[in-house]
């Protein structure tokens, strides 16, 4: 069998990494409303259960009709937050079966950051060569809204001095 499938979507944040770290957030953890498209295709989240910030930590993230476990597996500050799925009790899109993502930062100025978001994946609809497009279609379209989301709280924190990284803030608020 084949390795997960990787999906990356990347935009340019005008803030520092320091701004972009702090407002990392998992998909379940927005209050905006998804997308219809995206309230459609994927399950609606309701949130998750805890911050998470060390390397090991679990976070059970909650879904109208089932759940996800994430654990953390990587974490550089200000650079890259990983996490891997160890448990999925969640219907999607015919047979999907979540492997992990992160997110990845790269400082291009003082004050522009790239923000880089992976979901891995495992399809098992047929012919994947007709899914496969599908399925990376609509991660771009659900790593969009995320992205946008914390471009937003990004936008919003812009009044506020920019914070250090320090262990309270080491990723996505869970």
């Amino acid at each position: 069998m084949s390795g997960p499938t990787a999906v990356r979507t990347r935009t340019r944040i005008a803030a520092p990494p320091e701004r972009v770290w702090d407002a990392l957030m998992f998909y379940e953890q927005i209050d905006a409303r998804p997308p219809l498209y995206l309230r459609v295709l994927l399950p609606l989240p309701t949130g998750a259960d805890s911050r998470s910030t060390d390397v090991g930590d679990e976070v059970e993230c909650s879904y109208e009709d089932g759940y996800l476990r994430k654990r953390l597996t990587r974490i550089e500050p200000l650079r890259h937050y990983g996490f891997e799925v160890v448990e999925q009790n969640l219907a999607i899109g015919g047979g999907v079966q979540l492997s992990g993502g992160c997110y990845a930062l790269r400082e291009l100025s003082s004050s522009c950051t790239e923000l880089t978001v992976t979901t891995l994946y495992r399809g098992a609809r047929r012919p994947r060569w007709l899914w496969a497009a599908i399925e990376e279609a609509v991660c771009h379209g659900f790593h969009r809204f995320l992205l946008a989301s914390i471009r937003s709280t990004v936008d919003g924190r812009r009044e506020s001095p920019p914070r250090a990284a320090s262990p309270g803030s080491a990723g996505p608020a869970d």
